[in-house]
C-alpha cells in the first residue's frame, strides 16, 4: 500500500473499521455515520480499479458518509490486503472481475449482518474493473436500489482487443457481457461517469451500454451518463483529473436522490 494512504483522514478514520467478510473473509473498509446510535443507515458497496485498494479513495467516502451513508468498500481479488503480484497483470482482470461478482453476495450478506445498515436501501458502484463487476452482477437478480459506476463498459465486445480478454472464448465473455444479459436487468437508477478520451476503456462502449439500457428502460432519463471530454488524468481513465471532485459530488448527488 502507498504510504500516503496507509492512513485516513482523522474525519474518516473515526467513523471507519476494517473487517474480513464472509466465509472467504474478504477484505473491506466499513464506514458508518452512526454506528453506535441512532437507526440503520443507507449503504453503498464500492470496488475500486485493477492496482488499486480499498483505502485509495478517501475522499468518496468521506462524502458519502457526510450524506448519511454507511459504505463497504472491499479490495479485489489479488489486491489490497489480499494482494497478488500476478492478478495486478491485465491478463488477469477478467479474472479479478468474475470472481467478484460471485463474492458481491457473500459481502453484501455479511455486511448488513454486522452493521446497522438498512438492507431495503442498498446501492452499489465501483470504478474500472470494479464498475465492470457491479453492471455484470447487476444482470442477474439482486436487492440494489440504484448504481453509479465510473470508467468502465457494459459492453464487453468494444474491449475484446484488450489483454484482459486474450484467449477467452466467445461463449464464456458473452455469458457474463452485461449489454448480452439485459433480459436479467431490473430498471433501477443508474449514473454511468466516463471520459470521452479514455485510453482504457472507451467511451464508445460504455455509450452503446447506456443506449441500450435507455431502450429497455419505462423511464429512460433514470440513466444518468456524466460525460467529461478530458480532464488530466492519467490515460484519461484513472481518477477525472481536475474533474475528480465534481465526479464525487455528482455521485454523491446521484445517491441522496436514488439511494
Amino acid at each position: 500500500m502507498l504510504e500516503r494512504f496507509s492512513r485516513l483522514p482523522s474525519a474518516l478514520e473515526r467513523l471507519t473499521r476494517w473487517e474480513r467478510l464472509g466465509p472467504s473473509r474478504i477484505p473491506a473498509l466499513l464506514v458508518h455515520p452512526h454506528r453506535d446510535a441512532g437507526g440503520p443507515a443507507p449503504g453503498v458497496i464500492w470496488m475500486h480499479g485493477r492496482t488499486a485498494f480499498k483505502e485509495l479513495d478517501p475522499g468518496r467516502y468521506l462524502r458519502l458518509v457526510r450524506a448519511g451513508f454507511a459504505v463497504c468498500a472491499v479490495d479485489l481479488p489479488g489486491h489490497g490486503e489480499r494482494f497478488e503480484a500476478a492478478m495486478q497483470h491485465p491478463r488477469h482482470t477478467l479474472d479479478v472481475i468474475i470472481q467478484m461478482i460471485d463474492e458481491i453476495d457473500e459481502v453484501t450478506d455479511a455486511w448488513t449482518a454486522a452493521e446497522p445498515v438498512d438492507a431495503d436501501r442498498l446501492s452499489i458502484g465501483g470504478m474500472s474493473a470494479g464498475g465492470m463487476a457491479t453492471l455484470a452482477r447487476l444482470c442477474r437478480p439482486h436487492r440494489f436500489r440504484s448504481t453509479s459506476v465510473e470508467a468502465c463498459t457494459g459492453s464487453w465486445e468494444h474491449q475484446r482487443h484488450r489483454e484482459m480478454f486474450e484467449g477467452r472464448d466467445d461463449a464464456s465473455v458473452a455469458a457474463a457481457d452485461p449489454i448480452r444479459n439485459l433480459a436479467g436487468w431490473r430498471e433501477i437508477p443508474v449514473q454511468a461517469i466516463h471520459t470521452r478520451a479514455d485510453a482504457w476503456v472507451g467511451f464508445d462502449g460504455q455509450a452503446a451500454f447506456v443506449a441500450a439500457l435507455r431502450a429497455r428502460y419505462e423511464q429512460p432519463d433514470h440513466v444518468d451518463f456524466v460525460i467529461y471530454e478530458e480532464t488530466g488524468a492519467p490515460f484519461e481513465h484513472a481518477g477525472f483529473g481536475r474533474m475528480a471532485a465534481d465526479a464525487k459530488n455528482r455521485q454523491r448527488d446521484f445517491f441522496r436522490r436514488w439511494g
